[in-house]
């Protein structure tokens, strides 16, 4: 797990959007794709669902925000 791929996720889990994530970090979306996946590989779990055009946080990836957020205090 690195670092760059917690902040990444924060900023995901706030926008809920590909572009604009990628835009707020000025990064490529496939970069970002590729490290929400890595994180998600490492930790076992699936912390996003998407259903069509939506996406949204599992309850796993709630109970992972609250953790980093009370871990970095963001």
């Amino acid at each position: 797990m690195k670092l760059h791929q917690l902040r990444y996720f924060q900023y995901f889990a706030h926008y809920l959007h590909y572009r604009k994530v990628s835009e707020a970090l000025y990064i490529s979306q496939p970069t970002l794709s590729f490290a929400i996946k890595e994180l998600e590989k490492e930790l076992g779990v699936a912390l996003f669902k998407k259903e069509g055009r939506t996406i949204s946080l599992t309850g796993e990836g709630k109970t992972f925000l609250n953790m980093l957020q009370k871990a970095y205090k963001f």
